[in-house]
């Protein structure tokens, strides 16, 4: 018996609640719980959910945030049961009224969130009779709230969508900007890490704004696929009312109703794959976070961020650490997790509607504002950062980074089959890192001992700057084709619609 004390005392704790609230009888439990009032769906009920069932059922600390889409929702839905005379105009116009003040309470911050009233749905509800009366409860007419969070929160993840593609073209025209800044500024090109042929910071920044460019087209097929209106799906089965699903999914801005009422209340593909969409950005924004960690460490000496954008350690007093781009960096973790955390939801869910659906937006709008923060910080980082641009010229001519150029000169001047030319640069490159020099520091002798066809225009190319000028090919990293790119994106990110 004392172990089933201390065990529920445990559960008491974690719970908020004392050890002489957890032995009291159910009926007072749940009576203290939800204040004494009359749950909306409490008919068949004769008492009211104890105070556990309270604490893991309630919902409104979380789907609060998509108040004005369900608000939104509400206007809707009631226009359409005037228009098709399920509800009469007056008991309609109340409703407006009320709703409206209900934007007004809340945008003022004097709406009285409660939580016994489980959810926004229930506490908009619950408001709108004590201002309205007998016709608030005419706005349910048939509706249920399986297809009314399905609306809201559909709603709320297509705005959220919309947002995130203005802030990641918001990025990508700030990458554009420098890489404008930087067209010919040389550095190192690197494959496995290693230095493998001379580019531009301009070429190098406009690679980002391809693999946004991908994330803003992924967004925005989300965004259409799911612009289908569940509203008027009811609990499962559609309804008996004569109501005009096409007027609410027009009103809402739907392309179209939902066409099985089933899947109109179960699905939640659309905040999965919005979840997919930002995870992938969020690899991307990672990606560019590492790189710029890497490229202002003194050892690169590539860039460096102001203040605004830099911390200090607590004991060495030398330290500027990149601490927004590490932040970054981490921030796809958890945007991943919350991608498997929903489908781990919805993966083994019976149709129709399941409570296990209440956990659908927690992870999507933690990912949401992880993603939103740092696509702001990784804007503000790309303006901000100085670029080293002689220490990356000097790099970028080191590490026998035109050995290819070299092969290449040797196919194109000499006739030599690719191979026979990669073997000829390659003991070239052996013989520099013998001699300890660069390519173009070996003699014309040396060179001619490794093949007696090169000539002096071989050093012509041996250069770094003359490495990045060769590459004209269209996406290449010549600084025409960076300019040619520069311009293409201006033009698509500030086009009016």
């Amino acid at each position: 018996m004392q172990n089933r004390r201390n065990l529920l005392s445990g559960i008491a704790l974690s719970t908020g609640l004392g050890l002489a609230t957890a032995f009291r009888p159910k009926a007072a439990l749940a009576q203290a719980a939800t204040g004494g009032g009359q749950a909306m769906w409490g008919g068949r009920f004769t008492e009211k959910p104890g105070a556990l069932m309270q604490e893991i059922n309630v919902s409104i600390d979380v789907d609060r945030r998509f108040w004005r889409q369900d608000i939104t929702a509400s206007q809707a839905h009631a226009a359409m049961l005037v228009k098709q005379k399920i509800i009469a105009a007056d008991d309609g116009e109340k409703i407006q009224g009320g709703l409206k003040t209900i934007i007004g309470e809340i945008e003022a911050g004097t709406f009285p969130f409660r939580r016994e009233f489980e959810d926004i749905h229930l506490n908009v509800e619950a408001r709108l009779g004590e201002l309205i009366g007998p016709a608030s409860g005419r706005l349910h007419t048939a509706r249920s709230r399986n297809d009314q969070v399905a609306t809201d929160f559909k709603l709320w993840v297509r705005d959220a969508l919309d947002d995130m593609q203005l802030k990641v073209k918001d990025l990508q025209l700030a990458l554009v900007t420098r890489a404008e800044q930087h067209a010919d500024s040389l550095m190192p090109g690197f494959t496995h890490m290693q230095p493998a042929q001379p580019i531009t910071l301009g070429h190098h920044l406009m690679a980002y704004v391809e693999m946004f460019a991908r994330d803003v087209s992924r967004m925005a097929d989300a965004r259409t696929r799911m612009n289908e209106c569940p509203l008027g799906s009811a609990a499962l089965a559609g309804t008996s009312f004569p109501i005009d699903r096409t007027m609410t999914a027009q009103a809402l801005g739907f392309a179209r109703p939902t066409a099985n009422s089933l899947d109109g209340v179960a699905d939640r593909d659309f905040a999965l794959e919005a979840l997919s969409c930002f995870t992938l950005c969020a690899g991307h924004l990672s990606r560019l976070a590492e790189e710029m960690v890497i490229w202002c460490n003194p050892q690169f000496g590539f860039i460096a961020f102001s203040d605004s954008y830099s911390t200090g350690s607590s004991i060495m007093p030398q330290k500027r650490n990149p601490d927004a781009a590490e932040l970054v960096r981490a921030k796809s973790g958890p945007i991943s997790g919350d991608f498997l955390a929903l489908n781990t939801v919805l993966k083994g869910l019976p149709l129709a509607y399941d409570k296990d659906l209440q956990e659908d937006k927690p992870p999507v709008f933690h990912a949401f504002d992880a993603l939103d923060l740092a696509i702001r910080a990784m804007t503000g980082m790309v303006l901000d950062f100085k670029a080293n641009t002689a220490r990356m010229a000097a790099v970028a001519a080191s590490g026998f980074s035109t050995a290819t150029d070299l092969a290449d000169w040797l196919v194109q001047n000499l006739n030599i089959p690719f191979r026979e030319a990669h073997h000829i640069s390659g003991a070239a490159v052996k013989l520099a890192e013998t001699k300890g020099v660069e390519l173009s520091q070996l003699t014309l002798k040396q060179y001619q001992s490794l093949n007696p066809g090169i000539t002096a225009d071989i050093y012509r190319v041996l250069t770094a700057k003359a490495s990045c000028e060769a590459r004209t090919s269209y996406g290449g990293s010549a600084p025409a084709q960076v300019r040619q790119q520069v311009v293409r994106w201006k033009g698509l990110l500030t086009a009016k619609g």
